[in-house]
């Protein structure tokens, strides 16, 4: 099995790193004999808030982020959620709130790590 860890910075929008990282994540997670992570860190954390409401015809990183759970997890940085006031429950189920000492164990267990 090949393991692929994402560890994403920015914010949902604004941008198109969140969305390109999560189109790719959920590409992976699709596939035979692959497991995906994600670690939102920073303004990232926000691509796992429930309730987002996208303007018909964008795309909604939350429904995104639901495809990658299915299959994979999602760490969410504890001290980024504080710094934003941002509590669990706001959160999509299945999104863990995560530490760095959880980041480091992901990414020495994993053969590919990736940054946006």
């Amino acid at each position: 099995m090949s393991s692929t860890l994402f560890i994403i910075n920015d914010a949902p929008y604004g941008n198109e790193r969140a969305y390109n990282a999560l189109r790719l994540a959920g590409t992976l997670s699709g596939r035979e004999g692959e497991q995906v992570r994600l670690f939102l860190m920073a303004d990232a954390v926000g691509c796992a808030k429930a309730g987002q409401k996208v303007p018909e015809g964008y795309y909604n990183v939350q429904l995104m982020l639901g495809k990658v759970l299915r299959k994979g997890e999602v760490g969410l940085c504890g001290t980024c959620m504080d710094a934003r006031g941002l509590a669990e429950s706001e959160f999509i189920e299945g999104a863990k709130r995560s530490t760095m000492a959880q980041l480091a164990e992901w990414t020495a267990q994993s053969d590919k790590v990736l940054v946006f």
